[in-house]
């Protein structure tokens, strides 16, 4: 394109609706590749086009077989560094064993030092990912890494589909969100409020939440976190905020793995929606839930690879630029 490398986008099999919905918004086509597996479980790779001296983008999402879509990106960086590509990069929106980001405690493992490392030895150049689950996971990388934030489509969201919402309350279900209930309370102009799961050395005690801060009584609370998978704690936030007078509840979480989670569960929770992101694919879950909502991220992805490629700022995708995109009615489907 602009400087004579053109722009290749590959995906491997955790998320090709999301890829399809990038190269659309792009127009640039997918390059046609295959991922299959042997009858042993390993893993080939055939890539159809040359990608010599071209500026690839592989999408690949740590989802569902988490081990399998990992390995099939490795795979796939390694086969376009041995065949000539001018820069590698990996846009994964959900990043793989980002929970385990520092020693909680003794020989337990950092394996996202771990897979950052692979990234590198594969020959990545550089990493696109979004909501990291701690941010200082940037640190472990030698090369860039551009954290994407669903921040303002989440607003954009509040502000277009949340009824009351200037009478909301932004919680945290626990202390390490608190950056991120207090950015979006800041930007929307609304009271943020902390609460922490009570753990009781009573193994037939009852698990319960308690509220350190804010009072949500009266008002629309709207839990913000970057992960759901079991969906243990948003169902003991939700019974908390509605034992203490929050009138109605949204849960908006960036990442919605829900790989343990029983949908029924989730309908029968005292919330009005759970809205996620589409970093991980949603459509088995939305078939079985009819609370779930579902944001498009592939115009904040899109745009990222357009400025990476043009050598563009893309600190604009932090602030107005995506916020619009949400109001616009980009954002959400």
């Amino acid at each position: 394109m602009l400087h004579g490398n053109s722009i290749r986008i590959l995906t491997g099999n955790s998320h090709p609706e999301l890829a399809n919905a990038v190269s659309e918004r792009l127009n640039v086509p997918l390059t046609p590749c295959t991922v299959k597996k042997f009858s042993n479980g390993e893993i080939n790779v055939k890539i159809a086009e040359s990608v010599r001296d071209e500026d690839v983008f592989i999408i690949q999402s740590g989802c569902s077989d988490v081990n399998d879509n990992l390995m099939e990106l490795l795979i796939l960086i390694s086969a376009c560094k041995g065949a000539s590509a001018r820069r590698i990069t990996a846009v994964i929106p959900c990043f793989p064993y980002a929970r385990m980001d520092k020693k909680d405690k003794s020989r337990a493992p950092i394996t996202a030092k771990l897979v950052a490392n692979m990234l590198a030895v594969a020959g990545c150049d550089h990493v696109i990912t979004m909501d990291l689950h701690a941010s200082q996971i940037q640190g472990f990388f030698d090369f860039p890494v551009d954290n994407l934030y669903s921040e303002p489509l989440m607003i954009a969201y509040i502000k277009r589909h949340i009824d009351g919402w200037k009478n909301s309350i932004i919680v945290s279900p626990d202390a390490g969100g608190a950056k991120r209930v207090t950015a979006i309370s800041d930007k929307l102009g609304v009271e943020f409020a902390l609460i922490h799961r009570a753990r009781t050395h009573k193994s037939d005690a009852p698990e319960k939440m308690e509220v350190l801060v804010g009072d949500v009584r009266g008002k629309v609370a709207i839990l913000v976190d970057d992960m759901i998978d079991t969906g243990h704690t948003l169902a003991l936030a939700a019974h908390s905020l509605k034992e203490r007078g929050a009138t109605t509840v949204f849960a908006l979480v960036s990442h919605g793995l829900l790989s343990e989670t029983k949908m029924s569960m989730i309908q029968d929770l005292p919330i009005e929606q759970l809205v996620v992101t589409n970093t991980i694919p949603q459509q088995q879950h939305a078939d079985s839930c009819s609370k779930l909502v579902t944001i498009d991220v592939s115009p904040t992805i899109a745009e990222s690879i357009r400025r990476t490629h043009n050598g563009e700022s893309i600190s604009l995708l932090f602030g107005d630029w995506a916020e619009g995109a949400g109001v616009n009615g980009i954002g959400a489907y």
